[in-house]
């Protein structure tokens, strides 16, 4: 059964470039994003974990943990590092998860439950569809998910840009537009009365009975 928003995350255990975890007791009181790859030494993969590592300060100021995946061994995980240090700046700097048996694949849906044989004989192909991005909330549910072809490279700046989005509709009682970078309007839920919304936005503008906005809550 496919995954949806709002779902538990699938808990698992795996062992990894950085040890053995367990999926929901590392993710601890933060959030997290785990994102897979079809297969180990592919060019498009290669550049997305080198852009990952070097964004990761800015998930780490978030409170956003970065967990990779690849349908290949942790010996090859290791191994590829080296290339993409090489080509990229930066080698990964945090843990990929070494899936060769596909558990994790299928247990989130990135795979069929039929799908078998050795990790090394299959090719990036027969893997296409584990090219997906969760991020996943400190109470353990699905906040977005996003699904990539496989000649596309995912933009992490807006993984980044979405939890913003994310965390700030966690906190406050407003939703982000279309397009919305951190420090811009916002607007205000349906739930909120134009009284309340006096009371918690003052000087909120009401474009439409529908439509309210005001400047990003701080804190």
């Amino acid at each position: 059964m496919s995954l949806k928003i709002g779902d538990t995350a699938p808990d698992f255990e795996a062992q990894t470039t950085e040890g053995r975890l367990k999926f929901h007791d590392w993710i601890g009181n933060s959030w997290a994003v785990l994102f897979s790859h079809p297969k180990d030494f592919t060019p498009v993969c290669t550049t997305e974990l080198g852009t990952m590592a070097r964004l990761k300060p800015e998930f780490d100021k978030r409170n956003v943990k970065i967990l990779g995946l690849s349908v290949d061994s942790v010996d090859d995980h290791r191994r590829w590092a080296d290339d993409i240090k090489e080509t990229q700046g930066q080698a990964p700097n945090y843990p990929i998860i070494g899936d060769s048996d596909f558990k994790v694949a299928k247990l989130y849906s990135m795979l069929p439950a039929e799908a078998s044989g050795e990790a090394s004989k299959r090719t990036p192909a027969d893997n296409q569809t584990v090219r997906n991005v969760f991020v996943i909330g400190p109470d353990k549910k699905i906040k977005l998910i996003l699904v990539y072809p496989m000649a596309t490279g995912r933009n992490f700046d807006e993984v980044v840009r979405v939890i913003d989005s994310l965390q700030l509709t966690a906190k406050h009682r407003v939703a982000t537009p279309a397009n919305w970078k951190q420090g811009g309007d916002v607007i205000i839920t349906s739930a909120v009365s134009d009284d309340e919304a006096a009371k918690i936005f003052p000087g909120f503008k009401k474009v439409k009975p529908y439509l309210r906005t005001t400047a990003q809550p701080r804190g």
